[in-house]
């Protein structure tokens, strides 16, 4: 199988059981309604575990933008490859959403909260605030890079690693994921993102296009961080391919786009003060 077209597959199917748990739980007179967030945060580790099963043979199973650029940026990846993946990622992401969609549609119809329905495609933060939601991805991008290329080194029973990361999928949603539903990952929120925005999903929400930068922008700057501390502290063994030279060029790389991204932030989060305190003027 083509290493994209498993990407396509592979993050399709962590959709359909990511936002299927979502959609499980939120919507009504579904069986699993009220489940919370325990059971969301299971389903999404379990998602990414089976995921990496099913297709991670033919693609090494990255299933995330900040996943592909990180092992890039570590030397264990081609970035001749990084493109292809991401759109696949894209392709497949997007028909995650859709799926669960077609599955879940009567539950949709009886559904009156708009807010919970978007909240199966992308994520919305608990507190709406630019500047801080962009520190809780990068946080937890940064987290999820660093402890993956550590992973990465160590070696456990035959096929046992992809049960690592589904749970470091669930330690991070456990711990640090409350604050902004914890996207760590452009396409699984992007992707379904359009596809809310597309398909006729009976009293929605809008899309939230104006927070929509947080969960692309956040984990991509997070990775470049996990990266390049990964490159710094291990020193040891033929599986480091960062010198210290180019782990602190990145590390440079991502403490800027990280200045840059929350000064953005926080323009954007004046503005809509802005508009919310004055909207005739908009």
């Amino acid at each position: 199988m083509p290493s994209y077209i498993a990407e396509l597959i592979g993050t399709a199917v962590m959709i359909l059981f990511g936002g299927g748990v979502v959609a499980n739980v939120v919507l009504n007179r579904s069986k699993a309604a009220g489940g919370g967030w325990i059971v969301i945060i299971m389903g999404w580790g379990f998602a990414v575990m089976l995921a990496i099963y099913a297709v991670g043979k033919y693609s090494g199973g990255h299933f995330n933008p900040a996943v592909t650029v990180g092992l890039a940026i570590a030397g264990k990846f081609p970035w001749v490859h990084v493109i292809g993946y991401i759109i696949g990622q894209m392709l497949g992401a997007m028909l995650g959403a859709y799926l669960v969609w077609r599955h879940f549609k009567p539950h949709f119809a009886v559904t009156e909260n708009a807010i919970a329905k978007r909240d199966i495609f992308c994520t919305t933060p608990a507190i709406e605030d630019y500047p801080n939601n962009v520190i809780s991805e990068i946080i937890g991008t940064a987290i999820l890079m660093f402890a993956i290329l550590f992973v990465g080194i160590n070696e456990f029973t035959g096929g046992l690693q992809p049960v690592v990361v589904g749970f470091l999928i669930m330690a991070i949603g456990l711990s640090l994921g409350g604050t902004t539903g914890y996207a760590i990952n452009p396409a699984r929120d992007l992707g379904p993102r359009i596809m809310h925005a597309l398909l006729p999903i009976p009293g929605k929400a809008d899309a939230n296009w104006s927070y929509a930068f947080v969960p692309v922008l956040g984990p991509m700057v997070g990775t470049i961080l996990g990266a390049s501390l990964y490159g710094l502290f291990y020193r040891e063994g033929a599986g480091n391919t960062m010198g210290i030279i180019e782990s602190l060029i990145w590390l440079i790389i991502g403490v800027v786009a990280m200045w840059a991204l929350l000064r953005y932030a926080t323009k954007r989060a004046e503005k809509v003060t802005l508009v919310e305190e004055s909207p005739e003027q908009y």
